[in-house]
Order: C-alpha cells, then structure tokens, then sequence
C-alpha cells in the first residue's frame, strides 16, 4: 500500500494519536506544486491546495488499510487523491483547491493545538458507520464543544471544597446517545468518596451543551439596565403558559473565540451596543447536576440615555428579540415579583446591587 501524505493538523502528534488510535513514526517529506492554505477558523482543516511551483511540508507514514480507513473516517471523504511526493514516491492525501491564506505551522499549533485535539477525539468517538455527510455536518458542533472542554481546564479555586483532582473520577463506559447540535451522553462512572472509598459504577446521562458568554448592559449615570426578552423553547416544552423570558445579553462562544469577546459581540447582534469592555462578574455552571453548560458573566458600562426599547437579533439565527431598558430598582422589583425567572440575570442583578455604589461613584 502506498505511504499516507500527511499536512497541517494532521502532523500534530496528540491530533494523529486520536486519528489512527495509535502513536505514528512519521518521516518529513514534501509534495511539490501544492501548498498549505487555512480560513483561520479552528472548525476547519488546513487544505492540502494546488499551487504550481510551491512545496507542501509534511511528513509519510506506512499506512495499513486500517489507517487510511481511519482517516477517511476523520476527513469525511471517501477516499484519498494519489500524488507523488518530491522524493518519487508514491503517497495518498486529501486534496482541496484553496485561495486561503497560507497556513501557519508554528502559529496554529501554539494557539489551536489543543482544540484540534480535542474536536478530533470528539469526531473519533463517532460511530464507525457514520455517514460522511454527517461527519462533516457536526465538526462545528464538535470542534465548539471541544473549545469549550479546553475553557474548563481553567477551573475555579477550591478553598473550602476538597481538591482531590480529577483522577478520582473514572469513565468505566461509553454508550451510544444522541449528538446533535446538543449531545447526550450516556455513561458509567465510578468515584473517589469522601471517606477515601470508591464507590460501585454507576449508570448516568449528561448534557453536553457548550460555554456561553452573557453581558448586562448598565448605565451608572442614569441607574438603567438594558434586559432582552425572548421565546424560550424549555419553558414550551414544560408547558409554561408564558414562555417569553427577561434575559441578560447572551450567546453561545464559538471554537477559539474569547468569552468577553463573545460577549461583546452580542451586545451588538441583540441589542445594538456597541461596548468597549466586558467588566468579568462571575463564572457558574448552570445546572453542574446534569450539564455541561457554563456561563462566563460580564457587565458592560455603558451609555443607555439615547437606547429606548427595540427589536433586533439575526435574522438566520431565528432571533426575535426585544429589550428594554429600565431603572435598576424596576428590575429588582421584577427579581422580587417573580416576573424576572431566569437565574442567570436574577443572579447577574444581585452582583450589580453590590457593586453599583462603586460604579455609580466613578460615573
């Protein structure tokens, strides 16, 4: 069988490991009239390109049938193109006519290395028999919920809570759920007690959801809040008769984005703020008995006088959104009434309570 012809992510050694489900013995090699081209976004591959007169840098490995399998499982294609490396030798690789920019070997690796990997145990991890199609379908989804798994090595202090590290958890199995834009997950754990035991597996589900960043837009000077309101699909499906919700700002942070950067972002998508900084308020998960799902909290400082009520959001999101900008003891009045039930902006508005004398101070 030829040699694979492997480029860009595909040399990361932790990246390979999931690929092949082994360790790799690569040796450097070239492929002539091609270069190496990437968008920029960590949900993308670098693309093997034609380009007359260029050399692509990489590296050939002595591939079983079981490896090309594997990565055209992870390439989602149905085969590889054969080529001829720069030496003579015959070489299969996966080519893509490109007019993105050249790819940065020393600059992806050092800043999207990581997510790489863990979007690539993610695909992986799919089905054997999965459709292509499908497998490509769900890379953004994957590589998203990876990005989010590397925000999550930033972890909180532990000061009171006991820190006997994530070693004293134990995935014993993996069962097939559902994946999706969401992921259910389907497992048998087993965990260091308190008393220094471990305890029986134990079959549970988790929801495996992605980190969201939220902002609440305050103005010192004037004492306003701006809110959004929304149809929210889990009040539907529990059949609240009012499912129209008060909301801080907030949305999902894409593959490689920073949260206050997200933030800031939707500040202009829903509300139309254009906020010079998101001011960091708290991080909390927002149900740690069953999800995954993690809130980066911001506030953003900000001039409401001229910003009445309106409508905004993407149209090719499905967003209807409203907000309003009210008095920040209006607000508190609707946290107490019950009107405000969403924990994310009843919480967010008890850390500005506590921190609005300070800012209206500096106003």
């Amino acid at each position: 069988m030829p040699d694979i012809f492997l480029h860009g992510a595909l040399t990361h050694a932790p990246l390979l490991c999931h690929v092949l489900g082994r360790p790799a013995d690569l040796r450097p090699a070239d492929l002539p009239d091609h270069s190496l081209r990437w968008s920029g976004d960590p949900a993308d591959l670098p693309l093997l390109s034609p380009d007359p007169g260029a050399t692509a840098p990489g590296a050939r490995l002595a591939a079983s049938a079981e490896d090309v399998a594997r990565l055209c499982f992870y390439l989602a294609k149905d085969k590889l193109d054969d080529l001829r490396l720069s030496d003579g030798r015959q070489a299969l690789a996966w080519v893509a006519p490109s007019t993105a920019p050249h790819w940065d070997a020393a600059a992806w690796g050092a800043r999207w290395g990581d997510l790489a990997t863990a979007a690539t145990r993610a695909v992986m991890a799919q089905p054997a028999d999965s459709d292509p199609a499908r497998i490509a379908g769900l890379r953004p989804f994957l590589t998203a919920r990876a990005w989010a798994q590397v925000l999550g090595q930033q972890t909180a202090p532990a000061t009171l809570r006991g820190d006997p590290g994530r070693d004293a958890v134990e995935i014993v199995a993996d069962h097939p759920g559902h994946e999706g834009f969401f992921r259910l997950r389907r497992f048998d754990l087993r965990h260091r007690r308190f008393d220094g035991t471990w305890s029986p597996p134990m079959g549970r589900e988790a929801f495996i959801a992605y980190d969201a960043a939220l902002i609440l837009p305050y103005d010192p000077v004037t004492d306003c809040v701006l809110l959004i309101e929304q149809l929210r699909y889990g009040p539907v499906m529990r059949g609240d008769s009012r499912p129209w919700m008060l909301e801080p700002v907030a949305g999902l942070v894409d593959a490689g984005e920073d949260p206050a950067a997200c933030a800031l972002r939707e500040a202009r998508e829903e509300a139309g703020l254009d906020l010079a900084h998101a001011e960091p308020m708290l991080k909390v998960y927002a149900s740690p008995g069953y999800s995954t799902e993690y809130f980066h909290c911001f506030l953003g400082v900000c001039d409401l006088s001229r910003h009445a009520t309106g409508l905004g959001g993407l149209a090719e999101e499905h967003e209807d959104i409203r907000s309003h900008v009210i008095p920040f003891d209006q607000a508190m009045a609707l946290v107490d009434s019950g009107e405000i039930n969403a924990a994310p902006l009843a919480t967010m508005l008890l850390w500005l309570a506590r921190a609005r004398p300070r800012l209206r101070a500096a106003a």
